[in-house]
């Protein structure tokens, strides 16, 4: 290598080296950035002339990052972050549109009655969402937020818990009124999905309950209404039947619950910049 040069290279070079180096690829690199491959390639031994030291090592199917080159990516990453993140901030303009993809359950139930409190945060933000029942429906819709039921933890996304998941049975007063018999006597509603169901709770605190439920829906909400209406037990989310408790609708049937590892997360992609509009979205839709 030739006696490297001293100030700071030109940024388009730098910009190829970091596209390069996280590919993995000159000709992805180009793909990416609407150059050819040779351009990504001159640009690259600029870069490595300029500084004294190889960033890629050349190999007959490709290349790879050089030891200095390995070192030097996280660095150039992370300037480029905060390089985006002050540009946002100082000179964009607020987002006029944020899109959310959720279960109808969610949205219905924990973002709904919140959404006084984000349009007055927000007045100048249109909230769109978008329904979505399994996983692999989130590959289909372009949103900028995705509520994810889960740990936490999802590649190349960053989350923050909506709230602490716990279950209990729920019924309408209505209901168990009319029996002289304990809870346990009255028909029981499942939900498919995610949460763990009636033989957890058995298991977890030896209830003697029926086998198999009277009523099976496969979103929570649609199970909601049926037990409002007084169609059997529900094993409720406590932190999505809020509303319903505090309305008199449904009322605990034990003081026991069910805590669970898993909840709802809102989710969104690591290389998202950190909006402000996006900051109060997720603020209000949170728990303290």
């Amino acid at each position: 290598m030739n006696k490297p040069t001293t100030g700071l290279p030109p940024l388009e070079w730098v910009r190829v080296f970091e596209a390069a180096g996280r590919l993995g690829s000159f000709t992805a690199a180009a793909n990416e950035l609407g150059l050819t491959q040779a351009a990504v390639s001159q640009r690259i031994k600029n870069l490595e002339a300029r500084l004294g030291a190889p960033l890629f090592d050349r190999r007959a199917r490709g290349v790879v990052l050089s030891m200095q080159g390995e070192a030097w990516l996280p660095h150039i990453q992370a300037a480029f972050g905060q390089l985006l993140g002050s540009t946002v901030n100082l000179f964009e303009s607020p987002r006029q549109k944020i899109t959310i993809a959720a279960s109808a359950s969610v949205i219905t139930l924990w973002i709904a009655p919140r959404l006084p409190a984000i349009t007055a945060a927000l007045p100048n933000v249109q909230l769109t969402f978008e329904t979505v029942q399994r996983l692999p429906d989130y590959g289909l819709a372009e949103a900028d937020f995705e509520i994810r039921f889960g740990d936490g933890v999802w590649p190349e996304r960053r989350a923050k818990r909506l709230f602490r998941e716990e279950l209990a049975p729920l019924a309408a007063p209505a209901l168990t009124g009319k029996k002289k018999r304990g809870w346990e006597h009255l028909p029981l509603i499942a939900t498919s999905g995610p949460r763990v169901g009636w033989r957890d709770w058995c298991a977890v605190n030896g209830t003697q309950l029926p086998a198999v439920p009277s009523l099976r829906f496969d979103t929570f909400v649609l199970a909601l209404h049926a037990a409002e209406a007084g169609a059997g037990v529900l094993l409720g989310s406590l932190p999505l039947c809020q509303s319903a408790l505090a309305a008199g609708r449904l009322k605990r049937l034990t003081s026991n619950a069910l805590a669970m590892d898993g909840t709802y997360w809102i989710t969104w992609p690591a290389t998202m910049p950190d909006y402000a509009e996006h900051r109060t979205l997720i603020d209000c839709l949170t728990e303290a």
